[in-house]
Formats: C-alpha cells, sequence, structure tokens
C-alpha cells in the first residue's frame, strides 16, 4: 500500500512539475553576456509529460511566442459535431512564458463555428504590433491562401485578405509577416515560398503588400504576387527544396521599418540566404567557417539586437543530426552584418530537444523578445521544434547563472531539479535504489521518509 501511494503521488507531482526543468547546463558569459535556461519541455529532459501531452503532436507544427504567452498552432485536435459530422476543431495550446505554466487551450472558430480546415493552422506566427495570425497550407491547386487573425480572448478568426498566387500556383506551408496586419498603426507585408515536392524544389517567392490604412493586399514584386528566382546558394540549386522557410529583417531606418525589403530563405538542403526583393543574393553561408556551417534538413533563423550588437540564431541540425537534436546556434554577426564574420556564442540547448522524426515537417521556430535599457537589456529567446520540444533562454549581463551539480534536491545528479529526482528519492525509500542519506534528507530531520518528498516538491514548485 505504502508503495502504491508513493508512486500515485509521483504520477501526480509529474504533471504539476515538469515545468521546473531546465537543460540542466551551465553556460559560460561570452563578452559580457550571460544565456540561462529559464524552462525546457522537450524528449530529453521531461520525455515522461512530454509524449504524452497533445502539444507533441505531428500536427502541432509551428509556434510563436507574444505578450508572456506561448501559442502551439495545432491542426485537427479536438473532435467536435457539425450538423451530422464529426470534424476536427484547430486550437492553439499555450504556455506561460515565464515557466511553462500549461494555460487553457484556445478552441479556433471562425463566422461563429468550429474552424475544421485541412492543415488548417500549419502557420503561425505574429506582427509587430501584437496581433497573432493563422494560415493554412495550400495546395498547387489552390489560387488563394487565406491570413486570419485571432482573438486571443475567446480563439474568434478575422479574415486579413484572400492573398492570390496569380497565375503561379504552388503548394504552400509556412509564411511571414512584419508590420500591422491591420494596416492601422503601420504597412504590412507577408511572404511564402513555393513548397514543391519533386526534383529541385520550387524556385517560386510569393510576396503581399498593403500600405498603411490600405483595405487590400496588392502584388509585393513591383505588383506581382511572386517571382521566379535564379540565384541560389549553392550555386548548383534551381530551386527551393522542402519546406522552404522564409523571414524578413527590420529596416534600419523609421521609414522602411516594415518594409520587409531584405529576408532570409533556408529549406531543406542548404543554409539561410539572404535576398532582396529583386531577388538578388545579398549574403550567404559560402564564407562561414565549416565548425558554424549547419547540418541541413531544418529550416529557421532570426535576427535581433542587445546591447548594440547584431545577433542572429539560425538552427544548427533538425532530429536526424549528426550528434545534434533539434538545436540552435546563437552567434554575433560580423562587421556590416555579415554572416561571413559571425561569432559562436552558444549552441541551445547544449544537448538537444529530441531526435525523433517528425515526419519532414523541417520547420524550427524561432523567436526572440529584447526587453530593459542599458545593462539591464534582456533578450528572451523561445526555440520550438514539432514533435521534439521547445525551451525558453534568457541573455543578458545581468542574469544568474543556470543549474549546476551539487544543487539541493539533485537526488541523480544530473546538474538539474525536477521529477526525476522525486522518482529517485521515492525509489530510495522503498528500497530499490542506492543514494546517500545525506543527499536525500531534503529537510534535514535525520531521516529519509515520505516528508522529504514532499520537501523536494515544494522545491520544485518553488
Amino acid at each position: 500500500m505504502k508503495k502504491n501511494l508513493l508512486l500515485l503521488f509521483v504520477a501526480l507531482l509529474s504533471a504539476a512539475s515538469a515545468f521546473a526543468a531546465t537543460d540542466g547546463q551551465t553556460y559560460e558569459p561570452v563578452n559580457g553576456l550571460n544565456l540561462v535556461n529559464k524552462w525546457i519541455y522537450d524528449r530529453v529532459h521531461t520525455a515522461s509529460t512530454y509524449t504524452r501531452d497533445a502539444v507533441c503532436n505531428q500536427r502541432a507544427r509551428t509556434a510563436v511566442m507574444n505578450d508572456g504567452v506561448i501559442y502551439v498552432a495545432r491542426s485537427e485536435e479536438k473532435a467536435v459535431v457539425v450538423g451530422t459530422d464529426t470534424l476536427s476543431q484547430s486550437v492553439l495550446h499555450r504556455f506561460k512564458v515565464a515557466d511553462g505554466t500549461p494555460l487553457p487551450d484556445l478552441d479556433l472558430t471562425l463566422n461563429g463555428k468550429p474552424y475544421t480546415v485541412f492543415l488548417g493552422v500549419a502557420s503561425i506566427g505574429r506582427d509587430n504590433f501584437g496581433h497573432i495570425w493563422v494560415a493554412p497550407m495550400t495546395s498547387d491547386k489552390a489560387t488563394l491562401i487565406p491570413l486570419y487573425q485571432v482573438n486571443t480572448e475567446t480563439g474568434e478568426m478575422t479574415l486579413i485578405d484572400q492573398l492570390s498566387k496569380g497565375d503561379k500556383i504552388e503548394r504552400t506551408d509556412y509564411l511571414d509577416v512584419i508590420g500591422d496586419i491591420t494596416r492601422e498603426e503601420a504597412e504590412c507585408n507577408v511572404m511564402t515560398v513555393g513548397n514543391n515536392v519533386s526534383g529541385a524544389g520550387c524556385a517560386t517567392c510569393y510576396r503581399w503588400h498593403a500600405d498603411q490604412g490600405a483595405e487590400e493586399f496588392e502584388g509585393g514584386f513591383d505588383g506581382d504576387p511572386y517571382i521566379e528566382f535564379t540565384s541560389f546558394y549553392p550555386e548548383t540549386k534551381t530551386g527551393f527544396s522542402l519546406a522552404p522557410i522564409v523571414k524578413m529583417t527590420l529596416g534600419m531606418e523609421d521609414e522602411d521599418r516594415y518594409a520587409g525589403e531584405l529576408f532570409y530563405i533556408d529549406c531543406f538542403d542548404t543554409a539561410p540566404v539572404l535576398y532582396d526583393v529583386s531577388a538578388s543574393i545579398i549574403d550567404s553561408f559560402e564564407e562561414v567557417p565549416t565548425e558554424l556551417q549547419p547540418q541541413f534538413t531544418a529550416n529557421g533563423m532570426a535576427e535581433f539586437t542587445i546591447d548594440g550588437r547584431n545577433m542572429f540564431t539560425y538552427v544548427i541540425a533538425a532530429y536526424d543530426g549528426n550528434g545534434h537534436g533539434c538545436q540552435a546556434n546563437i552567434v554575433e554577426l560580423g562587421e556590416g552584418m555579415s554572416l561571413g564574420g559571425m561569432q559562436k556564442y552558444w549552441q541551445i540547448p547544449a544537448d538537444s530537444l529530441g531526435k525523433v522524426s517528425d515526419s519532414g515537417l523541417r520547420v524550427h521556430c524561432l523567436n526572440i523578445d529584447v526587453e530593459g535599457e542599458g545593462d539591464d537589456e534582456v533578450a528572451t529567446i523561445f526555440t520550438f521544434k514539432a514533435y521534439n520540444g521547445m525551451a525558453v533562454y534568457q541573455m543578458g549581463k545581468n542574469l544568474t547563472p543556470g543549474p549546476v551539480p551539487g544543487l539541493k534536491g539533485d537526488i541523480n545528479a544530473d546538474g538539474i531539479v525536477n521529477v526525476s529526482d522525486v522518482t529517485a528519492l521515492v525509489n530510495k525509500i522503498l528500497g530499490e535504489a542506492e543514494y546517500t542519506d545525506a543527499v536525500c534528507d531534503i529537510n534535514g530531520d535525520g531521516v529519509v521518509n515520505v516528508s522529504d518528498v514532499t520537501a523536494l516538491v515544494n522545491i520544485i514548485l518553488g
């Protein structure tokens, strides 16, 4: 009976305390800046809970961080009855940025009815004014791409526009938005890349533009909605291969802040390439040292600035990476924001999020928020890889280093205090594991028993 009660206690705790986990790594300061993992939820560090969570699904493909909340877009998650049909409604799984605590799911509706489109929220993001948007995957038969704004209180979706592909019809998966989708405070630009799954891939890039105050979007390449690229890296490429990602960069001046005239494209068989709106290559990984070259198959990148430094984070490997699992590099760009002059700061996670196939989704989401001023400026970095995990890191001058081995409550000595230590302590009490009494006597009363389990739980829950 005692054993059953203890094991039940651990089972109940695991769901509540999974988000107390960190990656257990210590990241050494670089150029006066520190990096700390705030929490992690993945196959490597919290496998027992993550793999049972609805967020661990191959149709939970993309995620975004905004205003203290993480939104994971999950297509076809919730069974609903519409008339005589049982359909699958899309939802947004939500978590607190601060500590990973789960929040209630947001059921998505359109025109007051459950939103049940196939892969209806394949792509989710935020504009530069805090609006959350979603868009479906579209086939090579669909001539329009609907773009929706999401009411983050109710889940109701509002159609922003039906973006026309013109007379070049390709499949599309992942969009990027810069500016204001409502066009109330700024212009807006939207981009995506055609995804032709056969041969060398697709050379088509789509773009739409709307001025501030405009009612509709128009083609963003001198009035045309698409352009055919002829320049690639490596030069032998003739198109963008599987699941290409596009990411527009902020302009340096106020007047072109949201023009999105420069943008990265990353696809299955190459590293990110920086282009301009004429489809010319501005920069690539050609001059990047070999040790900083990403392993191909994963797509994702983001620029940000902290402490006056131009930073860049990019995916270095997918689940099938050689010695890596769903990780990204954080680097400082070289003079003139060049990729070739980059200096590596850290790899996140230092170990891995996981190495399990996501069925070939390729996309890896990276979001960064920078807040504060001077020495108190902090970058919050969110990394998400479908079907493998997610984590939040913070970067800044005045951050306390992360957990190190020897922490109170670190029963199994893995450098982190979480539910696995509770399991270890329970096994010690049941006589099924050997750990020293000094390590296991959490409350310091000279006896190792169930009261130490309670004390350990309190440490984990803070």
